[in-house]
């Protein structure tokens, strides 16, 4: 009786503490998630900002060509636009590794 009394308080204690590993293992895989999740907004957010701009300063050439009557520009500014639109900022996302670098580089510029 003693034993099993021993055996029981054993596995008793054993289970506890497997469950306070899978409970520690638990939090640390949230936070990593949640660190990645956080990494990934950030950079969906720069690059469609970017993006954005780019849109921008691009459309107000198209803008200055068509009131000065440069074709050339014109054509060259719609081209541009054109393989922007082609362009995925997703694609970047395949080297994580440079692309977390890139976000915690306060000077690196982003271009697309």
């Amino acid at each position: 009786m003693v034993t099993a009394c021993t055996d029981y308080l054993t596995i008793a204690e054993e289970e506890r503490t497997k469950r306070q590993e899978i409970k520690a293992w638990e939090k640390a895989t949230i936070a990593d998630i949640n660190a990645r999740r956080d990494f990934l907004i950030k950079y969906l957010e720069l690059s469609f900002d970017e993006r954005a701009k780019n849109f921008h300063q691009l459309f107000n050439v198209v803008d200055q060509a068509i009131d000065n009557g440069d074709n050339q520009k014109l054509a060259l500014a719609l081209h541009s636009i054109t393989e922007l639109a082609k362009s995925s900022p997703f694609k970047d996302l395949a080297n994580l590794t440079s692309v977390k670098a890139a976000l915690n580089d306060p000077n690196h510029e982003w271009t697309f």
